[in-house]
């Protein structure tokens, strides 16, 4: 569960992000040309307030990452 940094109350979650006349949404790579998908970004909005935050669902691939380069 995620909470409204404002408001402290629940927020709605598993939301997707989509570009704007676009059917798709948007990802997360390391810089760099065709470099690996690390997750799919998804939001959370407050329904009383609006606010929004992005977060990767699952980030398994992006701590992997973070034990390679360590």
């Amino acid at each position: 569960m995620r909470e409204c940094i404002r408001c402290n109350i629940e927020m709605v979650e598993d939301l997707d992000v989509k570009v704007e006349g676009g059917a798709y949404g948007v990802k997360v790579t390391q810089q760099g040309i065709f470099k690996e998908n690390l997750g799919k970004l998804k939001c959370a909005v407050c329904p009383e307030c609006g606010y929004t935050e992005t977060y990767v669902q699952d980030t398994s691939k992006i701590k992997k990452l973070v034990l390679n380069n360590k």
